[in-house]
């Protein structure tokens, strides 16, 4: 890959990472804000559609559809680890057949990449510095739905965001990894996503991350 930003990803979100998710997912289900994202899809009858799941992680968003009926899944992650470990985890659900993985930057890989009637980026916008070329590339995909999970912008979490952007960016540094986290404004998202033909569908908060689905006006 020649995103510095996915090298870090490949580096930072290891196997001990994805090991530890997949043991929170099994014992708990999935966090609040993905439960909310895979519930407010499940609600528009994703049977018989298709997924492409963008830094799917190991595979909660993916996993959870295809148990509801979705036809088909694309996952497309720069870390290794959570692939293999989404993929693996397929398997033991008896999914894996109706899952196609690609390992690699996404917006590098977009003009590849099928069309699908659901989009979904779970905690994925916060871990890419070209918001506007992710979130065009990804919602020019979608034909009916598109979901993410990202954080919010206000104002107290700009402040904390500012207090701890220093240290992390430190913390990489130190383990020589050019992985960053951001914090992109929810306006420029909505007002990217309206531009591309979407309106908003459903909207709700969970702790510092905000729940997003949107659906394309030609969609019905």
């Amino acid at each position: 890959m020649n995103c510095d930003q996915c090298r870090g990803i490949e580096a930072f979100f290891d196997q001990k990472v994805a090991a530890r998710e997949l043991q929170h997912d099994r014992k708990r289900g999935p966090r609040t804000s993905t439960r909310l994202l895979i519930e407010a899809l499940r609600a528009q009858r994703v049977k018989g559609l298709s997924l492409l799941d963008i830094g799917g992680g190991v595979g909660a968003v993916q996993h959870e559809l295809l148990k509801a009926g979705a036809a088909s899944a694309t996952s497309v992650d720069a870390s290794s680890a959570y692939l293999g470990t989404a993929r693996q985890e397929a398997e033991r659900l008896g999914l894996a057949s109706r899952v196609a993985y690609h390992h690699g930057d996404f917006v590098a890989l977009a003009s590849s990449l099928p069309q699908a009637d659901v989009v979904t980026l779970d905690r994925v916008v916060c871990c890419y510095h070209d918001m506007a070329s992710l979130v065009s590339l990804s919602s020019a995909l979608a034909r009916r739905w598109y979901g993410l999970v990202y954080p919010r912008d206000d104002w107290w979490l700009k402040a904390m965001w500012r207090l701890a952007t220093p240290l992390l960016g430190l913390g990489m540094r130190l383990r020589h990894n050019p992985f960053r986290a951001y914090l992109h404004p929810t306006r420029e998202v909505d007002a990217i996503m309206q531009a591309n033909g979407f309106q908003p569908a459903f909207y709700r908060t969970s702790g510092i991350w905000q729940v997003a689905v949107y659906q394309r006006a030609s969609s019905g």
